[in-house]
């Protein structure tokens, strides 16, 4: 299975085989978790199906409830192509392809407008690997509207660009090759040989390049508000980890205002890396991650008026993560997943800052156990991926079942 996100663990997991030593004592179980949280909000379960194939992921959701990720067809299998699709009203669209053998989606925005990243037919003619599928084909950013799946333009002399947010003034965050090319082998993500950069396309498919920090050659953003803020990170091709061919980050995470200028937000105590700012709400709320010094991954939530302090790590966890790229809503709520020392992972929510197993939220019985949460909507609906009963992979809609009754 090596969906967007598993594509990401598979990395992790290789350097938890190393922490084994550093994982956390044994502390409450997961089933008890939610006991910390002031109140506790329950869900049923919905497997959303596949366009033919075995497995499928969901990416993200609109407040409308209209879901998209990427799922296998009937010819796709490996659990590494997969083609864009949009999920709504318990029927699931195939967005399809740029001409290349992949796609995945992002939630989409208010008018159903989805952003797409997909492979072409066209060799990277650098030998780069931009989409992460391992085809070294061309990756293009590109948006589905009106029935319609349509390129975005690249910055001059990049080939690639990756597109993963949109707001619902039509505008798009993601990242492009901007044409500068490094020394071969300096840059931290294999076969990258041009330098990116975060941009915003426009409503009509303009590009605007979102630089990065004062002394830093690269960037990448990944979420993007209604009032045009984005964050992402920023740093050298050296040590920033192009997504989604690795855990993703860089020295610093950033936050761009609708100017085009950039904060770093600084880090967490203890920070030496894959530092990365994934979501922000409309209240300028930014939720991202930061890997401390003995190697584990811990999830951050910065405002304007505390700066960054840490959310909740799962216990026993090595990594727990807050992933991209709409995983906090505008009331606060946030979604994502952990994983232990050796691999095993599961889908959480944050309930006062809380981090819950979403699996202890839902009834016996359920038809997956949940290994990533990727999106939440301000109802509180979520959306992932699990393990059925025969190992499959398939995206799940978490759909609350009651608001917020009291824990006793």
């Amino acid at each position: 299975m090596k969906s967007r996100v598993l594509r990401i663990l598979t990395e992790i997991t290789a350097m938890m085989t190393l922490l084994a030593p550093l994982a956390m004592p044994a502390q409450p179980a997961a089933q008890e978790q939610h006991q910390k949280a002031k109140h506790v909000q329950h869900y049923t379960i919905t497997d959303l199906g596949t366009l033919g194939g075995t497995y499928s992921y969901a990416y993200g959701i609109n407040n409308a409830g209209q879901v998209a990720g990427g799922s296998a067809t009937p010819t796709q299998s490996g659990g590494v192509f997969q083609t864009a699709f949009l999920w709504d009203g318990g029927h699931m669209i195939n967005l399809g392809t740029l001409g290349g053998p992949s796609s995945e989606a992002d939630a989409p925005n208010a008018r159903g407008e989805v952003p797409v990243l997909s492979e072409t037919s066209t060799p990277d003619p650098n030998g780069e690997d931009f989409c992460g599928f391992g085809t070294h084909l061309q990756c293009l950013g590109a948006i589905w509207k009106n029935g319609v799946l349509t390129a975005l333009p690249t910055l001059p002399g990049g080939h690639n660009a990756q597109a993963y947010g949109i707001n619902n003034r039509g505008q798009l965050v993601g990242f492009a090759e901007n044409g500068y090319r490094e020394t071969s082998g300096y840059c931290a993500t294999p076969f990258q040989v041009l330098r990116f950069e975060a941009v915003i396309w426009g409503p009509h498919g303009e590009i605007q390049e979102l630089h990065p920090l004062a002394g830093d050659t690269v960037a990448f953003a990944f979420g993007i508000n209604d009032k045009g803020q984005a964050v992402g990170a920023s740093g050298l091709c050296s040590n920033t980890s192009l997504p989604p061919n690795g855990p993703p980050g860089a020295p610093h995470a950033v936050l761009w205002e609708k100017d085009g200028s950039v904060t770093d937000l600084g880090i967490l105590p203890g920070g030496v890396g894959a530092n990365v700012a994934t979501s922000i709400n409309n209240r300028g709320e930014v939720v991202g991650n930061v890997q401390l010094s003995d190697g584990t991954f811990h999830p951050f939530l910065w405002t304007r008026q505390t700066g960054m302090h840490a959310l909740g790590a799962f216990p026993g966890a090595v990594a727990t993560i807050a992933p991209c790229c709409d995983v906090l809503n505008n009331k606060g709520e946030v979604a994502g997943f952990s994983c232990d020392a050796v691999g095993n992972c599961r889908a959480l929510v944050w309930q006062d800052e809380v981090p819950v197993d979403l699996n202890t939220l839902i009834p016996e019985g359920s038809p997956l156990y949940l290994q990533t949460a990727s999106s939440i909507n301000d109802a509180g609906e979520i959306v992932g991926f699990g393990a059925t009963s025969t190992g499959d992979i398939h995206a799940f809609l978490a759909t609350p079942s009651h608001r917020f009754s009291s824990f006793k």
